[in-house]
């Protein structure tokens, strides 16, 4: 499946917005949400990343919550998420907290529009 077909177009903006993230860079769920175009859709973010990450290979670890905290409520996946965004040269404090004044993807543009 290719991005757009038969799917909605926040959907759509939402995995262009992810796939553009750098390594070494994260990004709320809200900001992707207001990036393309539904300040209120961050639940729809999480929700797009839960059954479309493998689909589409998009970064999800990369995505965190507004808080700048690794969300996931399952331990090996949080783990895993800390992991990989260590590999990419994020530091995170033991409990998954990721400093965003250094770490969060700020694009210049709104991409996915």
């Amino acid at each position: 499946m290719r991005v757009g077909e038969n799917m909605q177009p926040f959907t759509e903006k939402v995995i262009t917005i992810i796939k553009q993230i750098p390594p070494g860079k994260v990004m709320t769920y809200g900001q992707i949400a207001s990036l393309a175009g539904s300040p209120r859709g961050a639940r729809q973010v999480v929700r797009i990343l839960h059954s479309m990450s493998g689909k589409f290979k998009l970064p999800w670890h990369r995505v965190i919550n507004s808080k700048g905290e690794i969300g996931l409520k399952d331990e090996e996946a949080a783990y895993t998420q800390k992991a990989l965004l260590l590999q990419e040269g994020v530091e995170t404090s033991i409990d998954g907290q990721v400093l965003l004044a250094r770490y969060q993807f700020k694009p210049t543009e709104m991409i996915g529009r």
